[in-house]
């Protein structure tokens, strides 16, 4: 598989990212050793780029994986929401001690916003300057699902790298556009920033089409590589294949269209009723506590109410 430098850390890595979210606790919660076994299966495929997180709770599952593999085999980025460097020293101890490794390639700041917040998380992130130059951090920076958090990161010398949410439909994107995050993207490219894409299946909305998907962003030539949220052995081999040959075999995309899906409201839904109001199946309502209840039995998965939620609750997984 094609690999590329992420900006000026000299990290390398290949174009599909394993994004390790989808099969922990908080969406599919896969057995360890059955979540273990996929991402072994995508390395020996492949893949040398794990995406995790602090939140995820799959450090477990990546260091099963690992097992027997030299440290340079894989690299690790892990993010994590610390403001202080008390919290994001206690966040980095917690990931090199939980995946069983000497040093992380890769830290972000978690969710970042804009400015003023990565101004509010400053102090994390010179913690993690400090902690490159002692050898535990390779590089450090942000994660974003806006267009301003990109542009804050490509500003900021101790930003390096820049994960931002990037789809066709700019699904998930907080305050803007797809053709608005691109110039950003495009813009942080310039300045040398290492750029890999999120969420490219826009939360799971746009895998009735995910050929269109992936091309729109593996045509980004600005990302170095992205990360796709992997739950089966199958959705592994397909991903791989069409990163590899911009192809799939008819089998496998037959199998891919058998595999169970949901739509899953995340834990921070508002409740603001956006959803339930564009559901023609009428799939989606209020519940007594505000939140948003599915009804799967009448649920199409059309996206319609992913790419009308403004809190990027709504996931199929």
């Amino acid at each position: 598989m094609e690999r590329r430098v992420l900006g000026r850390t000299g990290i390398e890595v290949s174009r599909l990212c394993f994004g390790a979210l989808t099969i922990g606790p908080l969406q599919r919660n896969l057995p360890l050793k059955e979540g273990a076994r996929l991402i072994r299966l995508a390395i020996e495929n492949g893949v040398n780029f794990i995406d995790t997180a602090e939140l995820y709770q799959t450090y477990p599952y990546i260091r099963r994986a690992l097992k027997g593999l030299p440290p340079d085999r894989v690299v690790i980025a892990t993010k994590s929401y610390a403001a202080t460097a008390q919290a994001m020293e206690k966040s980095l101890k917690e990931a090199l001690t939980s995946l069983g490794r000497d040093y992380i390639d890769i830290f972000l700041l978690h969710e970042q916003e804009s400015y003023f917040t990565l101004k509010g998380h400053e102090e994390a992130l010179f913690y993690l300057q400090k902690a490159k130059e002692k050898g535990y951090v390779r590089a450090a920076g942000i994660s974003t699902h806006f267009i301003a958090g990109v542009r804050a990161g490509m500003m900021h010398p101790a930003v390096e790298v820049i994960h931002p949410l990037i789809n066709y439909r700019g699904i998930g994107i907080a305050d803007g556009t797809a053709e608005e995050m691109l110039a950003a993207i495009s813009e942080a490219y310039l300045m040398g920033k290492g750029l890999y894409g999120m969420k490219p299946l826009g939360g799971g909305h746009l895998g009735g089409d995910f050929k269109k998907a992936f091309d729109f962003v593996l045509g980004i030539k600005e990302l170095s590589a992205i990360a796709v949220g992997m739950k089966s052995e199958i959705e592994v081999i397909a991903n791989i294949n069409y990163f590899q040959k911009s192809e799939i075999d008819g089998n496998i995309e037959e199998s891919l269209k058998k595999i169970a899906k949901k739509l899953h409201i995340e834990s921070w839904c508002q409740g603001c009723g956006r959803c339930v109001k564009v559901c023609s199946r009428k799939a989606l309502t209020l519940g007594s506590t505000g939140k948003v209840l599915v009804n799967q039995e009448k649920c199409l998965f059309c996206g319609y109410c992913g790419a009308h939620c403004p809190h990027f609750a709504i996931k199929v997984i």
